[in-house]
């Protein structure tokens, strides 16, 4: 039985091509911190990027062909640059897609996530 929805490599190619669009069309705010640009990243390609992952390997297992995995790990890494710059950081990130789906289990929150791999915004320190 035939389905319209898009498979997994689908959706991980169009996360791929937004992000290349969204890394081409970037310019780094004037006056940073930019927290709704950076908001924007996570909701509209972080977080999607993430959930490809989670949803192929908790409703059916799905093994990626190493283009997609690569695919994936650019997408992520790419789009928590993009996050970490709206905050005047620049960040070689090298995370790896699995890191982040469980610390999106575990939080529920993709700005947490991204918060946790990238320490970005810095956490104020504790007063004394």
């Amino acid at each position: 039985m035939p389905t319209d929805e898009p498979t997994h490599g689908d959706r991980i190619d169009d996360l791929h091509q937004q992000y290349r669009q969204d890394r081409a069309a970037f310019e780094p705010p004037a006056e940073p911190p930019a927290d709704e640009e950076a908001m924007d990243y996570l909701r509209e390609g972080l977080g999607p990027t993430v959930m490809v992952y989670v949803d192929a390997r908790t409703n059916h297992w799905v093994r990626f062909s190493e283009p997609e995995f690569e695919a994936l790990h650019e997408t992520l890494n790419g789009y928590l640059e993009l996050y970490t710059e709206c905050y005047g950081v620049e960040m070689d990130a090298e995370f790896t897609i699995r890191t982040a789906a469980e610390l999106l289990v575990e939080t529920h929150n993709i700005r947490d996530v991204a918060a946790m791999l990238t320490q970005v915004p810095a956490r104020a320190s504790p007063r004394r």
